[in-house]
């Protein structure tokens, strides 16, 4: 078994295809339109399936925003300085309606350097250190 892809709704599909392929680097692989169904999909990452596990982005016609509810955590991406990744990513997240949540720093308890960036829907989007990671663009 693998991960294959995680799904998230979004109220407006273009920023947020925007904010993940902008801010974060992420390729927009595909999308799909469904009309007569009512939603339309985009599906971003840093590779494709088999080899990579996919972001799915949903828009159901007609609904511009979602309660995030308690269960939803965060979804976690590595980079090779979480410092110098936040100071990149930080003008362009803002105008592209995410934000910087947690400032780069150890996560409670231990040594791993993480930070958190909210994107324009509310989710949180961890980056955590990793020095085998490629350096962001």
């Amino acid at each position: 078994m693998r991960l294959l892809h995680t799904m998230l709704r979004v109220g407006n599909l273009p920023r947020a295809i925007d904010f993940y392929t902008q801010v974060l680097g992420m390729t927009l692989l595909r999308t799909t339109h469904r009309p007569e169904q009512g939603y339309d999909l985009a599906f971003l990452g840093y590779g494709s399936n088999p080899e990579h596990a996919e972001l799915e982005l949903t828009y159901n016609h007609g609904v511009d925003g979602y309660e995030l509810g308690t269960a939803y955590g965060h979804i976690a991406i590595g980079v090779a300085d979480v410092a110098a990744t936040c100071a990149a990513l930080r003008t362009r997240a803002a105008e592209l309606g995410g934000a910087i949540s947690r400032e780069p720093g150890p996560v409670k308890g231990g040594n791993t350097m993480i930070a958190f960036i909210t994107d324009p829907d509310g989710y949180k989007i961890e980056l955590i250190e990793r020095s085998t990671e490629q350096p962001q663009p």
